[in-house]
């Protein structure tokens, strides 16, 4: 099966929240309002198209999705602008076959060209590390969420850029509504 990943077109919105829909729709950690999530962030300032990516086979089925949208990390000495990764999704008969680690690394590389230096997430405590996400509280990084603190990730898209960050993240306020 060849898998390509593009960029999410115009009118592809509908079946990008239909995908998500259906790829968190068995997942016990969820709480199945992430093609919700999506379709705001579609609506809002935080939405970067170049960062919203779809996954497809040879064949044209949309089969995988990825979105990074701004987010800022917030400390006494500052503001860094970073990114969020929410969702990552893959139809549940295409997982376990590498599109969630192709959708990750082509948004990463997306987004260090446009000089975004770190990306967030929070995120499976095993998936996540083989892409080189680590635990964000390593960094001085803090979630706004109830959650255990290994769930709660960051990585550096850019080398070096994680030096100085540290910090809670801030997610707009259309991510609570």
């Amino acid at each position: 099966m060849n898998i390509r990943i593009r960029q999410e077109r115009n009118g592809e919105l509908i079946t990008v929240c239909k995908l998500i829909e259906t790829a968190f729709a068995g997942m016990q950690e969820s709480d199945h309002q992430e093609h919700h999530l999506v379709y705001r962030l579609h609506q809002s300032d935080t939405f970067i198209p170049e960062l919203s990516l779809v996954a497809e086979t040879d064949k044209g089925k949309m089969v995988g999705y990825i979105l990074l949208t701004k987010v800022k990390i917030i400390s006494e000495n500052g503001v860094t602008n970073s990114l969020a990764v929410a969702p990552l999704a893959v139809l549940p008969e295409y997982q376990n076959n590498g599109i969630g680690g192709m959708l990750l690394r082509e948004a990463h590389g997306r987004a260090a060209a446009l000089g975004y230096g770190t990306a967030v997430l929070l995120g499976h405590k095993d998936y996540y590390p083989r892409f080189g996400y680590c635990e964000a509280a390593a960094h001085g990084i803090k979630f706004p969420f109830d959650v255990p603190s290994e769930y709660c990730q960051v990585i550096e898209l850019i080398p070096g850029a994680l030096k100085c960050v540290n910090g809670m993240v801030h997610y707009p306020a259309i991510f609570f509504e």
